[in-house]
């Protein structure tokens, strides 16, 4: 099963007991009344479990979707539960919320409201174009899948390579000197998982893996590449 997540950074590191502290009391709800429907619907944190360098917990929040039946649009609530969490790594602390990347924003940014009173205090981190060449030259043998953005060439906006032993091929190093690389599809040297990198944190793991081993990849190989 896939396992896509995103991971952020506090632009004002909070430590893990605070943070546990002001996210163990948030709890909301929302009252639905239609006729004849009647729903409280929550937002809640859950599960919160304090580590010596990590917080990890599970955000659960109630959506609303509406099923059409024989014409009628009925209101039908669910619950979507997305584990989360803090990380202290040096003097930063780190979020990576474990969802596709719009539902990921969405948490980051109803979590910096409740520990930050607004959101802006929960940012998108920054991997750099050479901290990405690195990670793929540190292995290319192992690497599937580059993507380039910022494109010198006129009208174009993305190149892309498929393949293996990219990093040894003529097409590889002619589109390093027209743009840079964005996104890569990697089989990890140290934990053999297939895993794909963006320069804006987001991190997408192919291989079967346990909610808790993504959250130790990411904080094994993706930190270190932050800038």
């Amino acid at each position: 099963m896939v396992v896509a997540g995103k991971v952020f950074r506090l632009r004002e590191p909070l430590s893990l007991q605070t943070l546990a502290a002001k996210l163990r009391a948030f709890r909301k709800e929302e009252a639905f009344d239609q006729e004849p429907y009647h729903f409280r619907l929550i937002t809640e944190v859950r599960d919160l479990a304090l580590g010596e360098d990590t917080l990890r917990g599970v955000f659960s929040q109630d959506f609303l979707n509406y099923v059409l039946h024989h014409g009628e649009k009925i209101p039908t609530p669910r619950t979507v539960d997305s584990t989360f969490a803090f990380t202290q790594h040096g003097d930063r602390v780190f979020l990576t919320v474990l969802e596709k990347k719009r539902l990921a924003n969405n948490i980051a940014n109803q979590l910096s409201e409740i520990l930050f009173i607004t959101p802006g205090y929960i940012v998108e981190v920054r991997i750099t174009p050479d901290a990405l060449k690195g990670y793929h030259e540190g292995n290319p043998e192992d690497t599937k899948i580059i993507f380039f953005d910022d494109i010198d060439i006129p009208n174009v906006e993305k190149l892309s390579l498929y393949g293996a032993g990219l990093a040894n091929t003529q097409l590889y190093t002619e589109y390093l000197t027209h743009g840079n690389i964005w996104y890569l599809v990697a089989t990890s040297k140290n934990y053999g998982t297939i895993v794909g990198i963006t320069r804006n944190g987001v991190v997408t793991i192919f291989s079967k893996v346990e909610k808790s081993d993504y959250l130790n990849f990411v904080e094994a190989e993706v930190f270190p590449l932050i800038a």
